[in-house]
């Protein structure tokens, strides 16, 4: 996996490097002391995977995954404290490593990554289901708990990210599905479906109302009175796909 590392500290940049030898699946593309540096090289050398201090100076860990644009990349948290842990986990994060890193945490994280990547066999007929790009026409079934549903997508308004979950807006409803909203959003008719941001997918048919926004963004109420801000970059996306 094309790997960055990002930390204040050179001494725990280099450590990590060195820990990290043994695993030829992991390429180290770059590294990085702040969110500033950071953030430049994750759009141009796309990372797929992060390790990525929380305490730095500037921005922190989590502020710099918020201002990613588009898709992030899977986080490994590496940090000093361990209160983070529980937010660490609501940013989707692989795993959440304490300093001094143990050789053999190291190699849980790496493990789980693996398993991560590692698709089970399914019948062909169930591939070609799983890979089918949903629309508006198509119904899906949600379970939550004791309850279920089988909606279409068409009434379904918003999708909204909450760590390893995602929260569906339709009617009154708001069920949690077991997903990512980068999963989500591979499968969603893209002429339907706009991922406005690191946490929103819209349904653009339900959109009421357009507003500018800060530093170049949009704000979109939804009929039902979501109000989801569209970020500055995909502001652009979003203003030419809505274009004559």
């Amino acid at each position: 996996m094309r790997t960055l590392i990002i930390d204040d500290e050179r001494l725990a940049r280099n450590e990590l490097k060195r820990l990290l030898e043994p695993y030829m699946k992991i390429e180290i593309i770059g590294e990085a002391a702040n969110a500033d540096e950071a953030l430049p090289l994750i759009e141009s050398l796309q990372p797929e995977l992060l390790f990525l201090d929380i305490q730095m100076p500037g921005k922190n860990g989590f502020e710099l995954l918020t201002a990613i644009e588009g898709k992030a990349p899977e986080v490994i948290f590496t940090t000093a404290y361990d209160e983070y842990a529980i937010k660490a986990f609501e940013f989707n994060a692989l795993d959440y490593l304490l300093k001094p890193i143990d050789q053999d945490r190291l190699k849980d994280a790496i493990n789980r990554i693996e398993e991560n990547q590692v698709a089970p066999e399914l019948p062909a007929e169930v591939n070609e289901r799983a890979g089918k790009v949903l629309n508006e026409n198509d119904q899906v079934f949600v379970k939550d708990g004791e309850k279920c549903w089988f909606v279409k997508l068409e009434k379904i308004r918003l999708f909204e990210s909450m760590g390893n979950y995602v929260r569906l807006h339709f009617d009154d409803q708001k069920p949690l599905v077991l997903k990512s909203l980068n999963n989500l959003e591979e499968r969603l008719d893209s002429n339907t479906y706009f991922r406005a941001n690191r946490k929103h997918i819209i349904n653009l048919h339900w959109i009421d109302k357009i507003e500018p926004w800060f530093s170049g963004g949009l704000l979109v109420t939804l009929h039902g009175g979501d109000k989801i801000e569209i970020s500055r970059r995909q502001a652009i996306r979003f203003k030419e796909l809505m274009s004559l």
